[in-house]
């Protein structure tokens, strides 16, 4: 792929990992050391968000919901956008195999629609363009570890040429109770004082994520 010279810049950065919910650096939740299952809607609850179709969600688009709303929470302004402006470009090492594996299980007995319906891991970026009514260029890529090099490359050249000004990007994993998002809303242009969209950024930012 070619290198950009464009900058662009985060405007916000979510973190959802060892039960926590963290944006822009500052711990906004802490959670009791419970399963997934029963960590996700205590998010959701704790935030009083009101979208009753993420009850109908599999474990992968909850997380990655989660970390959206959050994440567009008091910084994102939809108005100054057209829908066809804003897209996304999300990340992880294991697809929908969490959901597979669910799924799979349920064909023994009585195969479930529910389930299946969650077996493709671009299903979470339709959920969170449903609740948001974001219209712009999306997609999904499969990689072993996080590569804030390649999503780099790929944001700033849909910026370029895509249309967009505005995009939702990161990593959102989860296999049985192993789960990380990291996501970093990135908008067009990068002014004095702004942090810049770079993978040096968004590794510093990862890392946060690390931490126990």
């Amino acid at each position: 792929m070619i290198q950009l010279l464009t900058k662009n810049h985060i405007t916000a950065s979510c973190i959802i990992s060892n039960h926590q919910v963290c944006k822009n650096g500052e711990t906004l939740f802490a959670g009791a050391e419970a399963d997934l299952h029963t960590f996700l809607p205590t998010i959701y609850q704790h935030f009083a968000f009101s979208y009753p179709r993420f009850y109908k969600m599999d474990h992968l688009s909850k997380l990655g919901w989660l970390a959206a709303e959050i994440l567009l929470q008091d910084s994102f302004s939809k108005e100054n956008y057209q829908p066809e402006e804003v897209g996304m470009m999300i990340t992880n090492a294991n697809a929908s195999l969490d959901s597979d594996l669910k799924y799979l299980a349920s064909v023994s007995d009585i195969p479930s629609p529910a389930l299946f319906v969650y077996t493709l891991p671009n299903i979470m970026i339709g959920e969170i363009s449903i609740r948001n009514n974001f219209k712009g260029e999306a997609a999904f890529f499969i990689s072993a570890a996080f590569d804030a090099g390649f999503i780099e490359v790929c944001v700033n050249n849909l910026f370029k040429y895509s249309g967009l000004k505005a995009c939702i990007c990161g990593w959102v994993d989860v296999i049985g109770e192993e789960y990380k998002a990291v996501l970093f809303l990135v908008e067009k242009g990068c002014n004095e004082g702004e942090i810049p969209f770079d993978k040096q950024e968004m590794n510093k930012i990862f890392e946060q994520s690390l931490i126990e």
